[in-house]
């Protein structure tokens, strides 16, 4: 009998702990990779999905890692795969970000607000810069009582070219940003504009530090409020969906 095992390259049981090996090694790599363990396909226990855009968010170019960041390319998948997955009928994003690359942000933001789930963002310490077109992208935001944001103009670090087209592209950039934001939520164009091109308000720089009742009396945000809130919210919006689909498949 051991003869057999040698022979065969098996041991009694290693099926079993190659399976378990397999499974820790993957469960570590998640963490590693996505800051979580329950990612889309795993959400088996929960209609819920919770997805994080934490520290900055890195787009084209790598950060140094000392730098807290969410990785566009991890987050893009994440969402193909919330729409895929049936058992996920509700999405919720919690937002604590200082910023950061302008298009990975405004990619992330069109995913999020073509979801045809519902979806809640909440706002918990900050939603800086590119992180208020992710925050304003859901179907309904929330934000803290004591989390800001920071409205101001597209900025570029590193070599710039002093010619009128690094302007033109810098201000093609910013329209992008400010058509996006006034299209999903309730701020209009000409008081998205004011805050953000405020003067006195910001020490270094032009803007507006937007604190969480002020989000929400711009009509930026929706509501002030916590987990609890937007959790509840978000059963509810699902709620409405599962009887309007219900409604739809008898009418049929």
């Amino acid at each position: 009998m051991t003869d057999k095992y040698i022979q065969s390259g098996d041991q009694p049981g290693g099926d079993e702990t190659d399976k378990n090996e397999t499974k820790g090694s993957s469960l570590v790599e998640k963490i590693q990779q996505l800051g979580q363990t329950n990612i889309p396909q795993m959400a088996n226990d929960t209609k819920i999905h919770c997805l994080t855009i934490v520290g900055q968010i890195e787009g084209h170019m790598q950060l140094p890692p000392q730098n807290k960041t969410t990785k566009y390319e991890h987050v893009i998948p994440q969402i193909v795969a919330i729409e895929q997955n049936p058992k996920i009928e509700g999405l919720l994003v919690i937002l604590n970000t200082v910023g950061g690359d302008v298009e990975a942000g405004l990619a992330i933001s069109e995913m999020l607000a073509s979801l045809s789930k519902p979806s809640v963002s909440i706002v918990l310490g900050g939603g800086h810069s590119i992180g208020v077109p992710i925050a304003v992208s859901c179907s309904h935001s929330f934000i803290a009582e004591t989390a800001t944001m920071t409205i101001h103009p597209v900025r570029l670090t590193g070599l710039v070219i002093g010619v009128p087209q690094t302007f033109e592209y810098l201000d093609k950039m910013q329209e992008r940003v400010i058509n996006f934001v006034t299209k999903n939520s309730n701020i209009s164009e000409e008081k998205f504009k004011e805050l953000m091109f405020s003067k006195g308000n910001l020490t270094r720089d032009i803007g507006t530090n937007v604190v969480g009742a002020d989000a929400v009396k711009y009509g930026l945000i929706d509501e002030v409020g916590g987990v609890g809130q937007a959790i509840k919210k978000l059963n509810e919006l699902i709620e409405e969906r599962n009887k309007l689909s219900g409604s739809e498949q008898m009418l049929q």
